[in-house]
């Protein structure tokens, strides 16, 4: 029968996203499991701590001083043991049936899935996908946990524990229905602002720098031209392709989908800032040799130079 007191590397991983969440809640959207289920395991690390390790202050969980001082050793000992596990494990795309989890926004999904499935298939690989919707205030805790592997996007404040490359840089196009009545005048900003538009807003679902560029096009815009805003720029693009109404959003996105959905594409007279797109993973899988590979894929596949198309 095993000790009650005996606590493995997956309990201690979850103290160190307990440190990192302070939430229950939290720590239970990051692992995908049930707060009791995280309950059970903090009962159990109280018990061989012989400390509280967090209490309640308003609806955050605040850790102990016992806590406090747990939390670089845990690091450590942490980042040791995925150290010893990765340099033994060779990793080998051919015959691998590993799922990898990619963080991404909506306009994410439709850019990086399809080349990365028609790679898959062309090589006839056994390696599976899973998407998972971009949650700001997540997605770096989901990283450190290994809940996913890679975040795509522009995230300029993620934190020094993040690495990163650079893969393009994408600037906005405007999207109008092809049989738009005054279509051959909307590249002209008289004209332009005179339109109905479809302001699509930053939310925790979107990277930070789509706040940029929603705030630049609102300065520009007369407030009662504003008729819709909505946090998807594939809804938008929806309502753009059934109206009259404008509707702004990335380039590689507007280019993607404005021929499926009856759309014509053009430059916006309003100055407009570029997004940097990169990929972004934890320091703690930096040197697994199946990461690797996801991160080289990724580069080759999106990075600037392939990007011309």
């Amino acid at each position: 029968m095993s000790n009650p007191d005996d606590i493995s590397l997956r309990h201690l991983r979850i103290l160190s996203l307990m440190l990192q969440e302070r939430s229950l809640t939290r720590a239970a959207e990051v692992l995908d499991t049930s707060q009791s289920s995280i309950s059970k395991i903090l009962a159990r690390l109280r018990v061989h701590f012989g400390d509280p390790l967090f209490v309640r202050v308003g609806l955050s969980m605040q850790p102990t001083p016992k806590a406090m001082q747990l939390e670089t050793p845990l690091r450590s000992l942490l980042a040791a043991s995925d150290q010893l596990r990765v340099s033994h494990l060779p990793f080998d795309p051919s015959s691998s049936d590993r799922e990898f989890c990619l963080i991404a926004t909506d306009a994410g999904m439709l850019r990086f899935l399809p080349p990365l499935m028609s790679l898959l298939e062309s090589q006839r690989s056994r390696l599976r996908l899973r998407a998972i919707p971009l949650e700001l205030g997540q997605f770096e805790a989901k990283l450190e946990s290994g809940t996913a592997d890679i975040a795509l996007g522009s995230f300029p404040q993620a934190t020094r524990n993040m690495r990163h490359q650079r893969l393009y840089s994408v600037h906005y196009l405007s999207v109008a229905r092809k049989d738009h009545p005054r279509l051959e005048h909307l590249r002209a900003l008289p004209a332009f602002l005179n339109e109905r538009h479809i302001v699509i807003t930053a939310s925790s679902g979107g990277h930070a720098a789509h706040q940029i560029a929603q705030q630049a096009l609102e300065a520009s815009l007369p407030a009662d031209r504003i008729q819709l805003r909505l946090p998807s720029f594939m809804a938008g693009a929806v309502v753009a392709a059934e109206t009259d109404a404008i509707t702004t959003m990335p380039a590689n996105l507007a280019v993607f989908i404005s021929d499926r959905l009856g759309l014509a594409t053009f430059n916006p007279p309003v100055a407009l800032p570029k997004v940097e797109i990169a990929q972004f993973w934890h320091e703690r899988y930096h040197r697994d040799p199946a990461h690797r590979w996801l991160r080289t894929t990724i580069r080759s596949l999106f990075a600037e130079a392939r990007d011309a198309r």
